[in-house]
């Protein structure tokens, strides 16, 4: 009897069956569909306002005649189907409608006003990494097997109390103290270096608060595991045990947190860059909302709501690194 060849498995099946390209795959199909929706709501925003958003961008008393030259100039007189189509067109073009208020392209406003929100949002981000890592991993190698019950209580409480102080009342605080009273540091606008510490202090404080406790939680655990008693068994040095082998670990919970906590200093940026005269993207809202700017507050909307899915994204791709395993399970 001959014998039948097994035919070689096909290149496109070994890829299919790669768990990297199915991970890959499931994430730009999460991704995409959660752009549409985000634009399809951005795109409703406008129209589910009471009201209409020209005549309240021009007043009350503006004339019949120039609420309708507008309304065509933004072609909110067309059918919705047609805006619709017109606004996703204008999107992959880059182009974001006009500002009712400033008379500008939205994208000019917020392009004018994106970066100074970011360097705000990633140094209050930095700040409270370096802050929390190093706290938590020390409280959680000191608190470790339920040794030192009062210094576990202490931090527990401490970091409670701290997360639970809104960043705008700090950055009121923080004013007051080394702006008014003591004249150390300046209070409003971008002046130089120095204008970005009481800002960043205000956002990073609460989040690195949440974050060491995460750090120390997940470090506990971690320092119980058999491969950490199996280091400290060979006889490595602490360093070697704590930083080698138990805070890559422990980390990888803390890193989704800390994604989640990037997108919310980002959201944060809205009452502390009020707080500080701060020309950001925040303030810019803000501003745009008591002016009934429904165009500007649609666009603004939208790259806060794309930067969330940004920071997710790829903080779903840093965990997929530090633990392959998660793709696996994930596909």
């Amino acid at each position: 009897m001959t014998a039948v060849a097994t035919p070689a498995a096909e290149p496109a099946d070994r890829v299919r069956d790669n768990p990297w390209v199915r991970f890959a795959l499931r994430r730009t199909v999460r991704l995409v569909a959660s752009v549409w929706v985000l634009v399809t709501a951005s795109f409703a925003m406008i129209h589910l306002v009471p009201g209409d958003p020209v005549r309240a961008a021009l007043g009350p008393t503006a004339p019949a005649a120039l609420v309708r030259a507008r309304r065509h100039q933004l072609g909110l007189d067309e059918p919705l189907a047609v805006q619709y189509g017109r606004y996703l067109n204008g999107l992959l073009h880059g182009r974001m409608g006009t500002s009712t208020g400033k008379g500008l392209p939205v994208s000019q406003v917020i392009g004018d006003r994106l970066g100074a929100t970011l360097a705000l949002a990633v140094l209050a981000f930095l700040l409270a990494v370096v802050l929390a890592v190093p706290i938590g991993v020390v409280a959680g190698v000191l608190t470790g097997h339920g040794r030192r019950r009062r210094t576990e209580l202490a931090f527990t409480t401490g970091s409670v109390v701290v997360a639970s102080i809104p960043d705008f009342v700090l950055g009121v605080v923080l004013v007051y103290v080394f702006g008014i009273r003591l004249g150390w540091l300046p209070v409003g606008e971008r002046v130089g270096a120095s204008s970005y510490v009481l800002p960043v202090i205000s956002l990073a404080v609460g989040p690195a608060a949440i974050l060491a406790r995460i750090v120390r939680v997940e470090m506990v655990g971690v320092l119980g595991a058999d491969y950490v008693r199996t280091a400290r068994a060979k006889r490595l040095s602490r360093a070697r045990v704590y930083l080698r082998h138990a805070l890559p670990n422990a980390l990888t919970a803390s890193l989704t947190l800390a994604g989640l906590l990037l997108s919310a200093m980002v959201a944060g940026t809205v009452l502390v860059e009020s707080v500080f005269n701060w020309h950001g993207i925040g303030q810019t809202i803000v501003e745009s909302i008591l002016n009934k700017d429904y165009p500007l507050v649609q666009g603004i909307v939208l790259v806060y709501g794309l930067g969330v899915l940004l920071v997710n994204t790829v903080v779903d791709v840093a965990l997929a690194l530090l633990d392959p395993r998660s793709t696996i399970r994930d596909s």
